[in-house]
């Protein structure tokens, strides 16, 4: 009989933490964001691509929400990393352009929830800093209790951080081993009773380009157009740009963003046999377009780097089946600034009292048709004479540790800058730059005589902007052009920081 009871005992025991771990809070969701790297909208599967293998972002897809109107911040990725974190467009704070670091005094969304009792831990690529312990500006300082992190991209065996300690060597395929580190967090926090926030930013498919036999030989065969022209890229053998045939670029290529995927289904499955799926919002998307290495199949104007479609639009997929219980095809224009917004919405979190450039994505995710509300924004932007001006944060503080194929100046690593600037002149309004409406999209650069040209697209019928309409819609063009430059005013006060004076 006492055996009985025991027996009893451990089973209803056991049960009751697989339902806390389950439910946990209903209104304190584990959440997981993942982002690949340079990973442009057409090539999933279920965007169409013609040769690409993704199963399981192809699954999330069709059981999930599937975003067809969504946008990174920034063409480039050290920028749209900023962006997910503060939910403010990059130049708000200096972080023009890779190389460019993040600003201490931003408040960031993994600060947030671990404010409210979440475990909170990063995976992979940060760029946007260092990543070790003195940094201002690693993911420590930014709010992440663990972190497992290269100051920038990667490829097989990764070389990568553990809490901002010298970098160590992980054999193996990357994205896998970024998924076998989260899981082992993500029960290290359960078993402590708290909800977890993981951050999952992969180095692929980041150029140089590597992949397993398996992912290899699915794509021996891919068409030979592709083998009539030479790109340009890094050799994983020297660190030194290299030509090579696109075709053998394009199938180690997408052998990394098939193990990827293949990595996303696994800690998928893994949620899955937790108990924990049900309750975890599992966010995926691109940081930028497609690279003009990779550009073979792109349906938009250029990739990455250019604020035309092809280098903004990126595939995004969600699910979080406590409150989604149905698959969503959603064509509402999103952004990577939409992501703080959207999860302090979720939390009934305040968002900080300075100026937000995303809004909440929660209204569509339970059901809205309504068009985006506001506008949405991009701008190339650049500091004001960076070979004079004081920088930001101590150089020492801003160099890398951990270290890459790719050279720059004959160094295999990368370091951070961010400038001070005090004052706004006009030259600091240049650069390309956009704004979409729920229709139309304005994009507006200087030629070679500093002139602005506008230009002016429908992208109702017109994804591929063919079509310069700007003569046909005089009034809408200066409207949308005046409302860019108010826009870029608050952008350049907070530069200036007035958005930290208390």
């Amino acid at each position: 009989m006492k055996t009985t009871t025991f027996c009893l005992f451990l089973i209803f025991g056991f049960l009751g933490l697989a339902f806390i771990s389950e439910g946990q809070s209903q209104n304190q969701p584990n959440i997981i964001l993942l982002l690949g790297d340079d990973h442009g909208w057409d090539e999933t599967g279920y965007n169409g691509h013609p040769y690409l293998k993704t199963p399981v972002l192809d699954e999330l897809a069709k059981t999930g929400v599937r975003m067809n109107r969504f946008y990174s911040a920034s063409p480039v990725c050290s920028p749209t990393r900023g962006s997910i974190l503060t939910g403010r467009h990059p130049n708000r704070y200096g972080t023009f352009t890779p190389g460019f670091s993040i600003r201490p005094e931003e408040i960031s969304i993994a600060q947030l929830l671990q404010s409210q009792g979440y475990a909170t831990a990063h995976f992979g690529k940060w760029h946007v800093g260092p990543v070790k312990a003195s940094s201002p500006t690693n993911p420590g300082a930014l709010g992440f209790d663990e972190w497992l992190s290269h100051d920038n991209f990667f490829e097989m065996n990764p070389a990568l951080s553990r809490n901002g300690a010298d970098p160590e060597i992980f054999e193996g395929e990357s994205s896998e081993i970024l998924v076998r580190e989260a899981k082992k967090f993500i029960k290290q926090s359960i078993a402590g009773g708290k909800p977890f926030f993981v951050v999952i930013w992969y180095g692929s498919p980041h150029e140089p380009y590597s992949g397993l036999e398996e992912d290899l030989g699915l794509y021996e065969d891919l068409p030979d157009t592709f083998a009539t022209k030479t790109v340009r890229l890094t050799s994983n053998e020297t660190g030194s740009p290299v030509e090579r045939l696109q075709r053998d670029v394009l199938q180690e290529r997408f052998a990394e963003i098939t193990a990827m995927d293949r990595s996303i289904g696994e800690l998928r499955g893994f949620l899955k046999e937790e108990n924990l799926r049900s309750n975890t919002l599992f966010w995926y998307f691109g940081d930028n377009g497609t690279p003009r290495e990779a550009n073979a199949t792109v349906p938009f104007r250029e990739e990455k780097g250019s604020i035309y479609e092809g280098g903004i639009r990126v595939p995004s997929v969600l699910e979080w089946p406590n409150k989604i219980d149905e698959s969503l095809i959603l064509d509402v224009n999103m952004n990577s600034s939409d992501v703080f917004p959207t999860i302090c919405d979720i939390l009934e979190i305040p968002l900080p009292n300075r100026p937000i450039d995303g809004i909440s994505l929660l209204p569509w995710l339970e059901g809205a048709s309504t068009p985006r509300p506001r506008t949405m924004k991009f701008w190339n932007g650049r500091p004001q004479n960076p070979q004079t001006a004081a920088t930001y944060i101590d150089p020492k503080l801003q160099e890398g540790t951990s270290p890459l194929v790719k050279l720059m100046n004959g160094k295999a690593t990368r370091d951070f800058r961010n400038y001070i600037q005090t004052e706004i002149i006009p030259s600091d309004f240049l650069g390309a730059r956009a704004i979409i409406d729920n229709q139309y999209k304005l994009v507006i650069q200087e030629d070679d005589e500093g002139r602005p040209v506008l230009e002016l697209f429908d992208l109702s019928v017109d994804q591929s902007e063919s079509k310069n309409i700007v003569k046909d819609y005089p009034e809408l063009a200066q409207n949308l052009q005046e409302e860019l430059r108010i826009w870029q005013q608050s952008v350049l006060e907070s530069l200036i920081g007035k958005d930290y004076k208390k």
